[in-house]
């Protein structure tokens, strides 16, 4: 204030230099004591560094500069490959797996190339995801119709708004627990307005070693509240397909959520058929018992319900429910089951309570899902039999409410 306008105008010049050859004016403008940048490998000197800046005052903002996978040749050859990784023999490294059964995130990505093959409209957007969600072959053979916003699933999700607006066909691979972060941009950029935007949500359920921060826990709870949503949860590898192609064809938002690793094994048809909105299947026809599962909780219902002669039926869809096969299960049977890898809060099995309280229609219900706490990394099997959800948990867990 009150400078003269020459040395107003070298102090502005002085500044527009210094951040032509160093970082660190952004930071400093922002009121931070930029230092750095330093090598994140040395670590004395990375420590030194450190216990200095407690003794500085105010904000500090200490860039340090590593490289994926120091250290280890082959990491740092391969550093997609090499993260997140299991137990391995060092001097051999990773060993490919042999081929065998797809996961759901390479059906995805198989349907999408699919899709984009067929329709000129379909482009693919993921929050740096590419290799995780299954875009490879999608990215090598549709460069034109690829985009890698960033880790910016907020801008992923208003990109895909834009372009549903323009004619698109945009479909948005992203995990589960990541989805959180774009919450109010799937609320009011595209579910106010009603866009055709698809979500490929991975990872929905337990993940096994990545823990409770990849966890797909909530997203039945948060996302069947929304209007104008369609949600689908398949049970095997062809319905996830089947699902995805019927997202593609709906005017209004939808989303196919699907867990981590593999499915039964099921053939995959590569004909593909939009299905009936809001309509489930039974699987099994049996007495006392009707079991409503979900997604990938359908394999073990099945199997629960041959050793309690129950029936099983395939929801397909959280939103909208079948209301009118709920409603024949209920006079058929004596006691109803939900089950789902979704926290029981608000999830699948609550929007069955909440179809049955409309209806003023009062029959036992038992409502199995994830418990109403974070659940810790561990081998996938296990973790489902800890909440209950393996096979032993649900029958004894039903034989406990049976009506005697």
């Amino acid at each position: 204030k009150g400078m003269p306008p020459m040395l107003e105008f070298a102090k502005r010049a002085e500044e527009h230099v210094k951040g032509m050859v160093t970082p660190s004016t952004m930071f400093e403008e922002f009121g931070f004591n930029y230092i750095g940048p330093i090598d994140g490998h040395d670590l004395d000197a990375l420590l030194d560094t450190l216990s200095n800046l407690r003794e500085l005052e105010g904000p500090q903002f200490l860039h340090i500069v590593t490289q994926k996978g120091k250290g280890y040749a082959l990491a740092e050859d391969d550093c997609l490959l090499y993260h997140g990784v299991g137990k391995f023999d060092r001097e051999s490294g990773i060993v490919p797996m042999k081929a065998g059964k797809p996961t759901y995130t390479q059906v995805f990505g198989q349907w999408l190339c699919d899709m984009a093959d067929q329709d000129a409209r379909v482009v693919g957007i993921t929050p740096a995801m590419c290799e995780g969600s299954g875009m490879p072959e999608f990215a090598e053979k549709f460069p034109a119709r690829y985009f890698d916003v960033g880790i910016a699933e907020q801008h992923a999700l208003t990109f895909a708004a834009g372009l549903a607006c323009d004619g698109y066909k945009p479909v948005v691979a992203i995990y589960s627990t990541f989805l959180q972060r774009a919450y109010d941009q799937l609320i009011h950029d595209i579910a106010i307005q009603k866009l055709p935007v698809v979500l490929a949500i991975d990872r929905g359920g337990l993940v096994g070693a990545d823990g409770a921060t990849h966890a797909g826990s909530f997203d039945l709870s948060y996302l069947r509240c929304i209007p104008n949503m369609t949600v689908m949860t398949p049970s095997d590898e062809n319905e996830c397909r089947s699902m995805l192609y019927t997202a593609l064809q709906l005017d209004t938002p939808s989303a196919v959520r699907y867990p981590r690793g593999v499915g039964p094994g099921v053939a995959i048809s590569k004909e593909m058929q939009a299905l009936p909105i809001g309509r489930g299947e039974v699987r099994r026809a049996g007495q006392r018992v009707a079991i409503l599962a979900f997604g990938s909780m359908l394999a073990p219902s099945l199997l629960a319900g041959e050793a309690l002669d129950a029936t099983v039926v395939n929801m397909r869809f959280v939103k909208p429910l079948d209301a009118e096969l709920v409603q024949q299960m209920v006079q058929r049977h004596e006691l109803l089951v939900t089950v789902e890898e979704n926290t029981v809060l608000g999830g699948a099995g609550s929007a069955v309570a909440e179809c049955l309280s409309a209806k003023g229609v009062t029959i036992p219900l038992l409502q199995l899902g994830l418990p109403d706490r974070f659940i810790e990394q561990g081998e996938p099997a296990q973790m489902l039999a800890d909440c209950g959800l393996d096979v032993a948990g649900i029958v004894a867990r039903i034989q406990q409410k049976l009506p005697k």
